[in-house]
């Protein structure tokens, strides 16, 4: 195998890690579905429980999907993408921040 073709096999996951990552979405997607449809938990712990599977399922995604891990070859993809994750964080917190105190300030007059 030339040092081509090991790089292109390593930059793909095998069917099982496909197939693992698959199972786990599947997993992660219906525990809060159930929960939220049975009505079993209360509305906290409906949303904080919605909230840590988002969380693993995009965990999930990001290590048997698009192959990201802590390996020198990875360094840019996950530097990456942990801007654009806080990046996000701030534009939603910085947008609700905005929005309620815009809310508070415009209820004074009345």
């Amino acid at each position: 195998m030339s040092a081509h073709e090991m790089h292109a096999a390593a930059a793909h996951g095998s069917v099982r890690e496909y197939v693992t990552g698959l199972i786990l979405s599947i997993v992660l997607t219906a525990i809060p579905f159930g929960v939220v449809m049975s009505g079993a938990a209360s509305e906290s712990i409906s949303i904080t429980l919605i909230l840590l599977c988002a969380a693993a399922q995009v965990m999930v995604q990001l290590v048997f999907f698009l192959h990201m891990n802590t390996s020198s070859e990875q360094w840019w993809n996950t530097m990456t993408a942990a801007f654009a994750v806080i990046l996000v964080a701030i534009l939603i917190v910085g947008s609700i921040w905005i929005m309620r105190h815009l809310n508070h300030n415009m209820l004074l007059g009345h």
